[in-house]
């Protein structure tokens, strides 16, 4: 049972891996100038599309936690809107988290929230559809040995995987490379990389 598990695990990240290199290429074929340097925005929303759909396709197929139990149509749309509501206030507490951080408040108000809403998607959507909207189950994954199936610890490797990315991830925003002073250092630096193994070779004195 548990090289099952461990093989549909590995699936489902495979796939969602997929999903977000087709998040890259697909929608060059549908819209004009898209690139993900001129166009990351766009694809920002296309990418949190793209792993959301996957992540609800797959957990309803695989079924990693099985309930006995039958439950109506009308508690299936109340969960459902519940995981709806948890998603907008992960994505809104993540973005306040980050105007607190030091993220513009007005002047990239978009782009902090997309970059909240990419974050939710891979953080709190997986939660949503493993764990559902039951907040002791999530204090139970994430606090010390409350793990209980290999479903779980995948999620809580992943989820803490993915705050660590974006916290790593941001640490190069204070370099300012686009300052003068900066351009001419890093100027001086790729002289200096690429003079020396040149003068070694003699091709330059």
């Amino acid at each position: 049972m548990k090289d099952n598990d461990i093989k549909r695990l590995l699936y489902t990240h495979l796939l969602c891996i997929f999903s977000i290199i087709l998040s890259v290429f697909i929608p060059s074929l549908f819209l004009e100038n898209f690139s993900i340097l001129e166009t990351h925005l766009t694809w920002l929303c296309i990418c949190s599309g793209f792993v959301t759909a996957v992540n609800l396709v797959l957990y309803l197929v695989v079924k990693p936690n099985t309930s006995s139990k039958r439950s109506s149509l009308s508690h299936k749309v109340t969960r459902f809107l519940k995981c709806c509501i948890y998603f907008l206030m992960s994505c809104f507490s993540f973005h306040v988290i980050f105007v607190l951080y030091g993220a513009p408040l007005i002047e990239l108000a978009l782009e902090t929230f997309l970059f909240a809403v990419i974050l939710s998607t891979f953080t709190t959507v997986p939660c949503l559809c493993l764990l559902g909207p039951n907040l002791k189950a999530w204090l139970r994954v994430f606090s010390r040995n409350g793990v209980t199936s290999i479903w779980e610890n995948s999620l809580q490797i992943t989820t803490i995987s993915s705050f660590v990315g974006a916290w790593l991830g941001a640490l190069p925003i204070p370099l300012d490379w686009e300052r003068p002073w900066q351009m001419t250092e890093r100027k001086r630096s790729t002289y200096r990389s690429l003079h020396v193994p040149c003068r070694g070779l003699g091709t330059v004195k």
